[in-house]
């Protein structure tokens, strides 16, 4: 994730060409967690802090958004193409008032047919869904983020089989894009076990797969073997088919060659 110092923000919008955007992986908690009450009552204050403050670590505004949630999956790679996406309240059981939260940032079906292509060019099969709206991996961090909903956001789908070499591939495809001024990010939670949230006795083992999450991002032969290197994953009472730590891993490698920098 960027971490640079805010008193350096630029607020000027990012141009093809005119400064690089950098790639990110942020949480977005569990639900509407954010909007909500909740016990104990700052459970989510210190997640709902960063996303707050991620607008002003980068070095330009972006001109679009790219965002890789971990709750779509298709058979192949898919692209939100509706100029005007609706909200898919995906969570269940939450306040009545969280089914009528709102996001009107607009889509930009050119940036997702664009998208299509270079991932095509890559040799990844992709298509563009002009239909879909943003599920709550999409809007319910960027309410946070980017609260007045000015800028253009595309959803991409992760694949259904969650295959990490395609995953990398889509990755690297999408590389180009933040030399355009469009920020690239993976939305989820590397550690995605709820009911050991909060627990201290699950510090050590989420600590653990943390750092070999960074590693694995780090160096592509230990992503492409990761069958063979999936105990700190199923330690943490998650598993290498987690579609949150999969968005992850295509958000990394967007940064091409494995960084995000």
């Amino acid at each position: 994730m960027n971490t640079t110092n805010p008193s350096h923000t630029s607020h000027v919008a990012a141009s093809p060409g005119s400064v690089r955007m950098p790639v990110l992986f942020i949480p977005h908690g569990a639900g509407s967690c954010f909007f909500m009450d909740w016990s104990p009552a700052h459970t989510w204050d210190r997640m709902a802090a960063f996303l707050k403050g991620i607008a002003h670590t980068l070095p330009a505004t972006p001109r679009a958004i790219v965002l890789i949630s971990g709750h779509w999956l298709e058979p192949d790679f898919c692209v939100t193409g509706n100029p005007k996406p609706s909200l898919i309240y995906d969570y269940g059981g939450f306040p009545a008032h969280t089914y009528q939260l709102t996001y009107p940032a607009p889509g930009e079906p050119a940036l997702a047919q664009h998208i299509a292509t270079l991932l095509t060019q890559e040799g990844v099969a992709a298509g563009v869904d002009p239909k879909r709206g943003f599920d709550h991996g999409v809007f319910i961090p960027l309410k946070l983020v980017f609260p007045k909903a000015e800028i253009p956001v595309v959803q991409l789908s992760l694949r259904a089989d969650l295959d990490p070499a395609a995953h990398i591939r889509a990755g690297r495809a999408l590389a180009s894009l933040r030399d355009e001024g469009v920020l690239i990010v993976g939305s989820g939670m590397s550690f995605h076990n709820m009911r050991g949230y909060g627990d201290p006795r699950y510090t050590p083992v989420s600590a653990a797969f943390d750092a070999w999450l960074s590693a694995a991002i780090t160096h592509l032969g230990s992503v492409l073997d990761g069958r063979a290197r999936s105990g700190g994953c199923t330690a943490c009472g998650v598993h290498q088919r987690c579609p949150g730590y999969v968005s992850s891993r295509l958000g990394g490698h967007g940064g091409g060659g494995g960084t995000s920098g």
